[in-house]
């Protein structure tokens, strides 16, 4: 979608110099004007083709990304999405730039400035999960996607702020605050929500704040903060991608994945994520290591596809018991009819799962977060600010700021937990995952001879409330993630000048087909316009 009205209002509300289109030359071989180069919605494949051709150095593409996140992040609009930036990102783009000079130049990302969700581990900056008491820590080593990140060319250009523990703390939470980063706003209107837990990638990747972005999903938080910001969020299925070195809540349902404005950009950027991690087992149960996903990039990826719509509408009344006609349930049909109009065969069901797992799924999370921060805090030696979940509890009553808007009753319920050799919790994460894949996913796919199932993301984003908390309305993100299936979102309109998104998701392992019918319909709808943005 065409959103260079948002980037027209980023400009004028900022302080420093204006934003202008972008610099023509008369010539690939001539360097770019970098005082009047426009970095705004550049995509990964544009940026390489600079890079390559010589137009713009590395150092400089880096600096001007650096530049916008003074201008819009920390001044201008304060979307405070950036909680750390890196001070060796310019020295990398430097030796980056020796190695195209020198005809080193590899990787898929080779000079792409990412931002990384801030519970990915990073060695030159620190990892904090946005707590106050994790300020000062520096991990060990680099997560093992950040390695491979690096080793594909990207500079890793600052960390992102998130909702505090990626959102599991406590009840009547705010999406985007973390008591060490404070609160991240919307860049399409400041005064409504992110979504959680990636909150910070996400305003980063649709402020332009870097090319591509990592966050990591529990269950909807890299879908959700994508749709309510307005571009593509990619949630592979567990196992896909290494989660050794990211501070977790659940190994059940954990990964990491891109976060991108365009499916392209998410599907380059994918490849480079995925490969097998001896630290993490779950990644031994790749089938097929797929490194390059733009072979599914395809304009027809929707013809002959059959998919289902997760319809769910009868559940949203009014108090008099009237059918409420909400407009994401319109967004959603128009949807279907352009991939009809694709060659999609479309078809509805009113239920995925025939069991009922929610419950089973916090039970899984309570255990598996207790397990998964203890191991953490020991991953970080003696230099470990806490030792392990009840300590941290004990640090978070002692300060400020932390409880100041709500509490932190899940790391409570967490620490009174036993441990993963508990018949509870076998039982629970059994009947889960039966529940979710052979008696869900696998089940209604198998029935209709599916390719995908697709459903609204959420509704638009709410109005934040730091007291109240969230305001979720609705949401599909929860099949695929309990499942610990792909999910990948893509946006599909605005309501009220704000972006929503069309989730599309299905079988284990299937994210090419599902990069197929994401890719052919963003090419099929990109041409709508979309409203201004960024107002407060």
């Amino acid at each position: 979608m065409d959103r260079r009205t948002f980037n027209t209002s980023i400009a004028t509300l900022t302080s420093g110099a204006a934003l202008l289109p972008f610099f023509s030359c008369k010539s690939s071989s001539e360097s770019l004007d970098i005082s009047t180069f426009d970095i705004s919605e550049k995509s990964i494949a544009t940026l390489r083709a600079l890079i390559d051709e010589r137009r713009i150095s590395i150092k400089d593409l880096t600096q001007l990304y650096l530049n916008r996140i003074e201008e819009i992040d920390q001044n201008g609009p304060t979307l405070n999405s950036i909680i750390h930036v890196n001070p060796n990102a310019i020295s990398r783009a430097e030796t980056l730039d020796h190695e195209l000079n020198n005809k080193k130049a590899k990787g898929p990302l080779f000079g792409i400035p990412v931002i990384l969700k801030d519970n990915i581990d990073t060695a030159d900056m620190p990892t904090t999960a946005g707590s106050r008491v994790l300020a000062g820590s520096y991990p060990p080593q680099d997560a093992h996607i950040t390695t491979l990140l690096r080793q594909a060319g990207a500079v890793i250009l600052a960390k992102a702020n998130l909702s505090e523990w990626a959102n599991f703390r406590g009840k009547n939470s705010t999406s985007g605050w973390s008591g060490l980063g404070g609160l991240t706003k919307n860049p399409y209107k400041l005064d409504r929500n992110t979504c959680g837990s990636s909150a910070g990638s996400g305003a980063a990747v649709a402020a332009s704040l870097c090319a591509v972005a990592i966050g990591t999903e529990t269950n909807g938080s890299i879908v959700c903060p994508s749709s309510t910001n307005g571009i593509v969020g990619i949630k592979p299925t567990v196992g896909l991608v290494s989660r050794s070195g990211i501070i977790p809540i659940s190994s059940t349902q954990d990964t990491a994945g891109p976060m991108a404005r365009t499916v392209s950009d998410a599907a380059i950027c994918l490849g480079a994520l995925v490969g097998k991690d001896d630290t993490d087992t779950a990644t031994s149960l790749i089938p097929n290591i797929v490194k390059d996903y733009s072979i599914y990039l395809k304009k027809d990826g929707l013809n002959g596809k059959k998919i289902a719509y997760f319809n769910f509408e009868s559940r949203y009344e009014e108090s008099e018991n009237k059918k409420v006609v909400d407009p994401v349930f319109m967004l959603i049909h128009q949807a279907m009819d352009d991939m009809r109009a694709q060659g999609a065969e479309l078809i509805e069901i009113d239920n995925i799962s025939k069991s009922h797992v929610f419950k089973d799924s916090f039970e899984i999370m309570l255990y598996e977060y207790k397990e998964g921060l203890n191991n953490y805090f020991k991953s970080l030696g003696k230099a470990a600010p806490v030792k392990d979940i009840d300590e941290l509890i004990e640090w978070n009553r002692k300060d400020s700021v932390e409880l100041k808007y709500f509490g932190q009753e899940h790391l409570e319920a967490a620490a009174a937990k036993g441990g993963l050799s508990d018949t509870a919790y076998i039982n629970a994460r059994e009947r889960m995952l039966y529940g979710r894949r052979a008696l869900g996913i696998d089940r209604v796919m198998d029935e209709h001879n599916l390719d995908a199932i697709i459903g609204p993301t959420n509704s638009p984003a709410w109005k934040t409330d730091l007291i109240n908390g969230d305001t979720f309305h609705i949401g599909v993100s929860s099949p695929a993630a309990q499942a610990g299936y792909p999910s990948i979102t893509v946006p599909m309109g605005f309501i009220d000048e704000l972006p929503v998104g069309i989730s599309i998701f299905g079988r284990a392992w299937s994210e090419g087909t599902l990069i197929e019918i994401a890719y052919a319909y963003e090419q099929a709808t990109m041409h709508r316009k979309a409203p201004k943005y960024l107002r407060s």
